[in-house]
């Protein structure tokens, strides 16, 4: 399988929304929570992507208004206040932060590292991209950008599979390093300027390894199911959730009484239909005793020709037809009379059975019928 972690952490806090996101892939319109998030991230990259002199305070405020949507937001006030926030993070990242001190080794930096699942002899990638890279003192730091004002406890963090898999991905990337315990995995709140920090093993990787693959069968027997958490408040999928679309019925459905009303007038319809369909079959009957005493095949009036129409509807004596075709071994093939497979054979018999299949042909019904259209009279 190929996937990500994104992914991976969509099935495990709701599998449908996996469905519709992933397999589906069924866009939804960017919220204002993630517009926001995808800015920030942004707007630090901006910050740390400069050459020998990184932007400015101003810059990179700058760069965030430059680059701000307000059409994503619903409301004014709600636009005016994720705005604010915003500037509010890059001005305090500036006082807590020197671009100029920090040392990237890179920043959206991609990946795709292989998990092999010998269990089952398969093997699954998992890619993404690791926010930033920094060399320190005395070794690395793997750093993910977090706009949630929500901080976790250290328990969370040090259990946090995405950092886990972001120093899967470093490893990979330089292999000669072995010195796990001197690389950092970070969140960095920046609504707090806060970072909370781990440290893994050799050991714990293994575990994370197992950890994928276990979540990934998971994905791969799935039915599924919608499951209800907080973030369905933030979900996009919310109107063909079966959880939640009753929220929406309102917008298209009717009142009672309007549905009352439509189911009357419908009937009321259909019985003068009925009505007006025995009015025509009558009045066709009387045109059909006209042209028979007049001995003619078509009428003139009102601008149109009215012709008469002759539907014949055939059968074969059965018993006739059974003996004529069992001399031919195709008996068999006509089950039933099946006159759609009998045409068939009938086009490969020779003339002289073809004429002894013609002379069982019975006529079974015959009615006649009108044809109107546009003429003078």
């Amino acid at each position: 399988m190929k996937t990500s972690f994104s992914a991976l952490n969509t099935f495990q806090s709701c599998p449908l929304k996996y469905k519709f996101q992933v397999i589906d892939k069924i866009s939804t319109p960017k919220s204002p929570e993630a517009f926001f998030g995808t800015l920030i991230h942004s707007t630090l990259q901006f910050v740390h992507a400069g050459g020998f002199l990184p932007p400015s305070e101003q810059e990179a405020l700058q760069f965030f208004a430059t680059k701000w949507n307000p059409d994503v937001f619903k409301e004014e006030l709600q636009e005016r206040t994720a705005f604010a926030q915003g500037v509010r993070i890059i001005q305090r990242y500036f006082r807590e932060n020197d671009p100029a001190k920090i040392q990237i080794v890179d920043l959206e930096s991609r990946f795709s590292i292989e998990i092999e699942d010998e269990e089952r002899d398969e093997k699954h990638f998992v890619s993404g991209f690791i926010d930033r890279i920094d060399k320190t003192d005395d070794g690395y730091e793997i750093i993910d950008y977090k706009t949630s004002k929500k901080l976790p406890s250290q328990e969370i963090v040090d259990n946090n599979l995405q950092l886990s898999i972001y120093l899967l991905a470093f490893l990979k990337r330089y292999p000669k390093y072995k010195e796990i315990e001197k690389i950092k995995l970070s969140l960095f709140f920046v609504h707090h300027g806060t970072k909370i920090t781990s440290i893994k093993t050799k050991d714990d990787l293994e575990s994370v390894k197992n950890e994928l693959i276990e979540i990934i069968h998971q994905v791969e027997e799935s039915d599924f199911p919608p499951t209800i958490t907080p973030l369905c408040a933030w979900c996009g999928y919310q109107k063909i959730c079966p959880m939640w679309k009753h929220k929406f019925k309102e917008e298209f459905s009717v009142t009672d009484e309007e549905k009352k009303e439509i189911i009357h007038r419908y009937l009321e319809a259909q019985e003068k239909s009925k009505q007006e369909r025995r009015k025509a079959t009558e009045l066709q009957g009387r045109i059909l005793e006209i042209m028979e005493v007049e001995e003619s095949e078509r009428l003139f009036a009102e601008g149109k020709i009215i012709t008469k129409s002759c539907r014949q509807t055939f059968g074969y004596d059965e018993k006739q037809l059974k003996l004529i075709l069992d001399k031919e071994n195709l008996w068999d093939e006509v089950v039933k009379l099946n006159q759609v497979q009998l045409k068939k054979i009938i086009g490969t018999l020779p003339s002289s059975t073809k004429k002894a299949v013609e002379k069982t042909r019975e006529l079974k019904k015959e009615s006649f019928g009108l044809s109107i259209k546009k003429g003078e009279e």
